[in-house]
């Protein structure tokens, strides 16, 4: 009406929107939606598990897929590469060159184990695995972790109350391990629970604090038990080759002195036999030869040699054998 002020947007008409562009931003919404929910990737450390309408139907890898929109398929990542981890006995509260952890009262609980010798232990270990199969670790058990976890304190439990306290705490310890390893795997292979165990690895086994002086000092007479014979095997095998060495050689010596007598007699004997012939034969004349050859190994090892007539007289003024003596 004229006169009439009018102030604020009420006085003013918006702009009217043409319905075509209307349809145009609506389209591509909808084709922003579809594709948002069309489109995904999978990390190079994933599987993914598509579920059409809650049901399973296939797995994809790593890289880029597309499922249907609208949440018919949905999309479940399951880090198959990934190195999954469970303590027990405690907690880390912060990871990182210096870790912190933490116990609580039901780590305590879980790390109170009896043994086969009826002593208690308070133990510490970790399990390291990976999801082998996505499909049984998403279905084939409700709740997979927190089975598994019950599952491995079950194992622990048993191999320990199966093995003695020395055992478990000093020398059987890796042992032990091993064989909790290979009886949670076939466990969980029983359950299908899609997991391969990777390692199992007890991080500290302790008596309770209460008897642990006591445990500390028969730990140390065991270390000194094992000191003790490995230096009598160090001696054992440095003295016993050496004794055999000398054994050998003195055996071989004596093989050797007697093959050589042997041949010494042999010898003898042949050369005794070759001159018997030869004496039957000619005696005067093998005689005679025997005795210059006598002589000739006799006199070459004499210096001074005096050759006289036996029988001349009266030669020791002559001969002077007074300086002889002296030499």
């Amino acid at each position: 009406m004229p006169g009439e002020f009018k102030t604020g947007w009420s006085g003013y008409d918006l702009p009217r929107i043409p319905g075509r562009w209307l349809k145009y931003a609506a389209a591509a919404i909808l084709v922003i939606i579809l594709l948002a929910t069309s489109i995904y990737q999978i990390k190079p450390e994933e599987i993914g598990v598509i579920l059409r309408f809650g049901r399973f139907v296939r797995t994809t890898e790593p890289g880029l897929h597309f499922r249907l929109p609208l949440g018919i398929e949905r999309l479940t990542r399951v880090p198959v590469q990934r190195q999954l981890k469970l303590e027990f006995g405690y907690r880390t509260a912060r990871p990182g060159v210096k870790s912190e952890y933490y116990v609580t009262e039901e780590t305590k609980k879980e790390s109170m184990m009896l043994t086969g010798d009826l002593n208690v232990v308070v133990a510490e270990w970790i399990v390291q695995y990976k999801i082998k199969d996505p499909y049984k670790f998403l279905f084939k058990v409700r709740d997979p972790v927190l089975t598994f976890r019950a599952m491995t304190e079950a194992v622990v439990r048993q191999v320990v109350g199966d093995a003695s306290v020395d055992e478990v705490i000093t020398f059987g310890r890796a042992n032990l391990a091993a064989e909790a390893m290979t009886a949670l795997q076939k466990l969980v292979d029983t359950y299908e629970l899609g997991l391969e165990i990777n390692q199992l690895i007890f991080q500290d086994v302790n008596p309770p604090d209460p008897v642990k002086p006591s445990f500390n000092e028969v730990n140390q007479a065991l270390q000194e038990k094992e000191r003790k014979i490995n230096e009598a095997w160090a001696e054992y095998n440095q003295e016993i080759p050496k004794a055999q060495g000398e054994a050998e050689q003195m055996i071989r010596g004596a093989e050797g002195y007697a093959a050589e007598r042997v041949n010494n007699a042999r010898g003898d004997a042949a050369r005794f036999i070759s001159i018997y012939r030869e004496y039957s034969k000619a005696p005067v004349v093998t005689r005679k030869r025997l005795y210059l050859e006598t002589l000739n190994e006799v006199l070459a090892g004499i210096d001074r040699k005096i050759i006289v007539d036996e029988a001349q007289k009266n030669l020791v003024p002559l001969l002077n054998l007074g300086e002889e003596v002296k030499k």
